[in-house]
């Protein structure tokens, strides 16, 4: 499949057929590499010449809009993918791949009127896609919020010692409570536990000698528990602080983080219950979220194609004149025969001002819009990806 597409549509001097049996012949001959397909573009109505000039300073604008949604929702498919672990597969519009829909692309007269006057078109095509943008917005909102409650639990359970969950690493038994003693918890950096060995059980009166145990190390903190009465445990935060085993409340601090901590089977219990809820929450919303990507991938990008219809009729008809006479068509040519298929075009639009069109070879296509003033013939590119 081409990521990216030519849509250009040529004026038709003596019959539309010839001229497209000539652009298939060139094609062939000279860019046999470039695929070639009809744009079937209805006919639309014109209006009046004001109209189509002032819809003409919207399309590129509205372009960029519409494309823009386009691959918002397919980055936010390839991410869910990603992320679930889903080989990626080919996207589709109405059932048939992108590619497909856009090189067979046959207007649906039922959603879009032809009879009706090309700004209502536009500003229908606008709205729908604006409507689901807010959509995507609002749902992967509550996804991502889901998202990361997880990835915040996960930190906590699987981080450093200075922000993680500790409920996990102790059991019972590390733990003594009576009417007069307390444990609390250390965290210590490694390169103070020799200062914290050697002085906890003189930071303060009523120290259980040899009580610090360590419970669990990681790459940066080691887990020790340190037994006291209960009535001295502020004596003992405060004498730490002074020595400079400051209680860590943020990342900044110097030493460690002296906690009380009582275990709780049930608190564990309901903490699970939680993260199991959230697991599903995810998985669920997940899956939903991606369903109704897929589906609005295909509504976004069929409205944008039938945006590319009124934009190459308008543009066709301001600069061609009426009555509306032109050759719409689609092409994917590869970098090395673009220069080749411009020249081709350009040969073929026979119009005796095309001169006055061209660009100095040293001169390269700015985009969207530079395409369109750049050449004799209505030219704009379509990025699928």
């Amino acid at each position: 499949m081409a990521t990216r597409y030519w849509v250009v549509s040529l004026p038709v001097q003596t019959s539309e057929s010839i001229l497209w049996s000539r652009l298939q012949d060139s094609i062939s001959k000279q860019a046999f590499d470039t695929p070639l397909y009809r744009f079937n573009t209805p006919e639309l109505r014109v209006g009046t010449l004001d109209s189509l000039l002032s819809l003409s300073d919207d399309l590129l604008k509205s372009n960029t809009f519409i494309e823009g949604v386009s691959h918002k929702i397919r980055r936010q498919i390839e991410d869910l993918e990603r992320v679930s672990g889903i080989e990626s597969g080919a996207l589709t519009v109405d059932g048939v791949p992108v590619d497909t829909y856009l090189t067979r692309f046959v207007w649906d007269d039922a959603k879009y009127p032809t009879m009706s006057p090309l700004r209502e078109i536009v500003d229908s095509i606008h709205v729908q896609v604006a409507k689901i943008e807010d959509d995507m917005k609002v749902r992967a909102a509550e996804y991502n919020s889901v998202r990361g409650q997880l990835n915040a639990i996960n930190r906590k359970q699987t981080g450093s010692l200075a922000v993680r969950d500790l409920s996990n690493l102790v059991k019972p038994e590390d733990i003594i409570t009576s009417e007069h003693l307390v444990t609390l918890l250390a965290i210590i950096p490694k390169y103070s536990e020799k200062d914290w060995l050697s002085s906890y059980e003189t930071l303060t009166t009523y120290v259980v000698p040899r009580s610090s145990k360590k419970l669990y190390e990681d790459n940066e903190y080691s887990l020790y528990t340190v037994t006291l009465f209960g009535r001295v445990a502020d004596n003992f935060k405060n004498s730490a602080r002074e020595k400079g085993f400051q209680a860590r409340t943020c990342i900044n601090y110097k030493y460690c983080d002296i906690r009380e901590f009582e275990y709780s089977p049930e608190a564990q219990d309901s903490r699970n219950q939680e993260v199991e809820k959230l697991v599903q929450d995810q998985e669920s919303m997940r899956s939903s979220l991606l369903q109704w990507c897929y589906a609005s991938y295909g509504e976004v990008f069929s409205s944008w194609m039938h945006f590319c219809a009124v934009r190459v009729f308008a543009e066709s008809i301001l600069r061609y004149g009426l009555p509306p006479s032109f050759l719409a068509a689609v092409l994917a040519p590869p970098v090395k025969s673009e220069k080749k298929v411009r020249s081709i075009l350009e040969e073929l639009c026979g119009n005796a001002n095309s001169i006055y069109w061209k660009l100095e070879d040293d001169v390269g296509v700015a985009g969207v819009g530079a395409e369109a003033e750049a050449y004799p013939y209505v030219s704009f590119t379509v990025n699928i990806v």
